[in-house]
């Protein structure tokens, strides 16, 4: 049987990249897959083809993580259409790098808006059906940018650290649920939120990698179906870093 045979999973930010890995990943191994973007474009239409080949049930929504309100509307009418949610990956985010002296304010409120604010308003629409069922996995993605740290990337870090405090706190809460919470801490990966940095710097943070190589968003996207899976009932709290030995 497949690893998420019956189960129904909702992904934020799973147009492209990692997400639309993780996507992938779940419907070839049995699940129905919810995908999410925050806006309608054709990337959200070529991933749910993409994820239907495998799992022709599966869904797309749209809406703004940042927005307590939208968050609250559209995942209200995602659990009409689906009552059990079993998975919930919590991926959206983004990237807006900028030395502290230089960032401005709204560099840094979109980046904790998205990053860390998505994570709980998704979470707390999402809980309570898990609950009910007495039954989940809450995987959220933080970064070895959480524990590291790096140049230009104060934002990012905390946001991404604050998942890290969210989800060790979240998972004493809700275990008595058989709800497990976990986070993902993945270090150069390769996908498009990259591409605005420069080739100099990713070679630079290459050459920190003991395995001198990105990884694939297929590497994280396989981990992540493991810690979603029933095979994994026994982790809960962890951070769970992905980064080829660089520490």
């Amino acid at each position: 049987m497949k690893l998420l045979h019956g189960t129904t999973a909702m992904v934020t930010g799973s147009t492209r990249g990692i997400g639309l890995a993780i996507a992938t990943e779940f419907a070839k191994n049995g699940a129905t897959v919810i995908l999410h973007g925050s806006k309608k474009s054709r990337y959200g239409l070529d991933a749910l083809n993409m994820v239907k080949k495998y799992s022709p049930a599966s869904s797309i929504c749209f809406f703004d993580v940042a927005n307590r309100k939208d968050v609250a509307r559209e995942c209200g009418r995602i659990l009409r259409q689906h009552p059990k949610i079993d998975i919930l990956v919590n991926n959206a985010g983004i990237l807006a790098s900028a030395l502290l002296t230089s960032m401005t304010y709204t560099q840094w409120d979109r980046v904790i808006k998205t990053n860390l604010y998505g994570v709980f308003f998704v979470t707390k629409a999402v809980l309570p059906a898990m609950i009910s069922h007495k039954y989940g996995r809450i995987i959220n993605m933080s970064s070895i940018a959480a524990t590291l740290g790096d140049w230009g990337m104060t934002n990012y870090g905390a946001s991404k650290a604050g998942i890290l405090g969210f989800t060790k706190s979240l998972s004493k809460e809700v275990a008595r649920y058989t709800i497990t919470v976990n986070a993902i801490c993945p270090g150069l990966v390769d996908t498009g939120i990259m591409d605005n940095v420069s080739a100099e710097y990713v070679s630079k943070m290459l050459a920190k990698i003991p395995l001198r190589r990105k990884a694939s968003a297929a590497e994280v996207a396989q981990l992540i179906t493991f810690i979603a899976s029933a095979k994994a009932s026994y982790i809960t709290g962890e951070a769970i870093h992905i980064n080829g030995g660089w520490v």
